[in-house]
């Protein structure tokens, strides 16, 4: 069964001041990921929390190795990493889930994991 995305709920979230936590946003500024926070943040109004393997900083903000490092909250957990990975980067959503007050998980373009996307439902 493919996921569908409910458009409703994806206005909600890019017009709802929140915290989103960028899993794979680094201090790299060629990565996608880093044009698109900061969209996220001066376009949308929304806080960055980077979250890359290395705990580096981005805009400005203080980096975290892992969801479980990010003191709370987090509203949204947007994934900038490959279809191979986001798995388990849902999977530690899920398990921070009420910790951190996560209430959606956002894939990128391309990023596809079906069975990831039944278990965050």
């Amino acid at each position: 069964m493919t996921h569908v995305n409910d458009v409703d709920v994806i206005r909600r979230l890019l017009a709802t001041p929140a915290t989103w936590a960028v899993v794979g946003l680094s201090s790299n500024t060629r990565r996608v990921a880093h044009g698109v926070a900061e969209y996220i943040r001066d376009a949308l109004g929304m806080r960055i929390v980077p979250v890359n393997p290395r705990a580096e900083p981005a805009h400005g903000a203080t980096g975290y190795a892992r969801l479980a490092d990010v003191p709370a909250p987090v509203d949204v957990v947007d994934c900038f990493v490959n279809s191979q990975r986001v798995g388990a980067v849902i999977d530690d959503a899920i398990a921070e889930r009420e910790r951190l007050g996560i209430r959606a998980v956002w894939l990128q373009l391309g990023v596809i994991d079906e069975a990831a996307a039944q278990r965050a439902t």
